[in-house]
C-alpha cells in the first residue's frame, strides 16, 4: 500500500489492524456461503439482518462476492455485489464494490473445518464474525471473540445477528 493510500485509509477508516498471514489458508475451502453471526456497526449494513456472504471463484481467478440481508424496516432483501482479488497474504483479499476503491478483507481466525471465521476490514471499525450455520454455541463463539479482542477490537460493540428479522424465517 502506498503512503497516500495508507493516510487516506486511516483518515476514513480509523486505526489500522493488520492480521497475521495464514500460509496454509485454502481459498477453495473458504469459498461458499457464510452467515454473519456478529459485526461492528457500519454504514453499508445499517438496518440489515440475516446477512449472508457468498464467495465464488470466477473464471479469471478473482472472486465473486455477493452480500445480502433483510432490511428490518421494509422486509426486503438487499444485495451488494463485488469482486475480490488476492492481497498480500493467502488469507488477505482486496474487495472492490466500485472500481479503483477496495476494502481490506483479512481472515484473522479460521477453525480447522472452515466453519467459523473472524474477518477484519483492516481497521478497528470493521469486523465480522462468520459461520457456515446461522447460529453458534457459546463455546464456538468464545475463541472468535478472543481473537477479535487480541487484535484490539472492542467486542462489547458487536451487533449480533437477528435471525428472526426476515419474513421467510
Amino acid at each position: 500500500m502506498s503512503m497516500i493510500q495508507t493516510i487516506v485509509t486511516s483518515l476514513f477508516h480509523g486505526h489500522s489492524v493488520k492480521t497475521d498471514p495464514m500460509p496454509d489458508f485454502n481459498l477453495e475451502r473458504y469459498l461458499g456461503e457464510w452467515h454473519e453471526i456478529a459485526r461492528l456497526e457500519n454504514w453499508f449494513e445499517r438496518g440489515l439482518s440475516r446477512v449472508l456472504a457468498r464467495y465464488d471463484l470466477r473464471e479469471d481467478g478473482s472472486i465473486s462476492v455477493v452480500n445480502s440481508g433483510y432490511d428490518v424496516r421494509t422486509g426486503e432483501r438487499k444485495e451488494a455485489c463485488a469482486r475480490a482479488v488476492a492481497g498480500d497474504a493467502p488469507n488477505h483479499l482486496k474487495v472492490y464494490f466500485v472500481p479503483l476503491v477496495y476494502g481490506r478483507y483479512e481472515v484473522a481466525f479460521l477453525d480447522e473445518n472452515y466453519t467459523r471465521a473472524v474477518v477484519s476490514g483492516g481497521s478497528l471499525n470493521y469486523l465480522w464474525l462468520l459461520a457456515r450455520s446461522p447460529q453458534l454455541k457459546d463455546d464456538e463463539l468464545q475463541p472468535m471473540l478472543h481473537c477479535a479482542e487480541k487484535l484490539g477490537y472492542d467486542t462489547s460493540r458487536l451487533i449480533y445477528a437477528n435471525v428472526q428479522a426476515s419474513p421467510d424465517k
